[in-house]
């Protein structure tokens, strides 16, 4: 019975050790070099083409001011989505239409509450989505 009192109290604090790192903004891309100023990760960019060069378009025009060109992030500001936090199997395609539609509560990052994004169409985030989950890619975020 000790033996699984001890079990339970380690996995708890490694567990909040873990939630401290992330919410201090210490995750391991947040102190890499970055090509971008101001941005939080280095982002390889290959060729868009299609649904991916219209949604780096509509990216620019609606989420760099926070998430940063390339969606590298801007410090102070929003976070990278060129991080492995946002991979597919976290944060699946859904997670993405509905966060510009009703906005995110702060639970990653200490950049405060995502607003809904006002202007965008259906299509208009799904081009988007196509525009990051190919840069995550080219990133080996998969």
């Amino acid at each position: 019975m000790k033996r699984i009192a001890i079990i339970g109290i380690l996995i708890l604090g490694l567990a909040a050790a873990g939630y401290y790192w992330v919410q201090s903004g210490t995750g391991e891309m947040a102190d890499e070099p970055s090509t971008i100023s101001g941005s939080m990760v280095e982002v390889t960019v290959p060729e868009l083409t299609g649904a991916a060069l219209i949604g780096e378009q509509i990216f620019n025009a609606k989420c760099a001011a926070c998430h940063g060109e390339n969606a590298a992030g801007v410090e102070g500001a929003g976070p990278p989505l060129v991080h492995i936090i946002y991979e597919p199997s976290h944060h699946g395609d859904m997670a993405f239409m509905l966060a510009p539609r009703r906005g995110v509560q702060a639970h990653h990052w200490r950049f405060g509450n995502m607003a809904p994004v006002e202007g965008l169409t259906d299509g208009d985030i799904k081009q988007i989505i196509t525009y990051v989950r190919t840069l995550q890619r080219a990133n080996g975020i998969n």
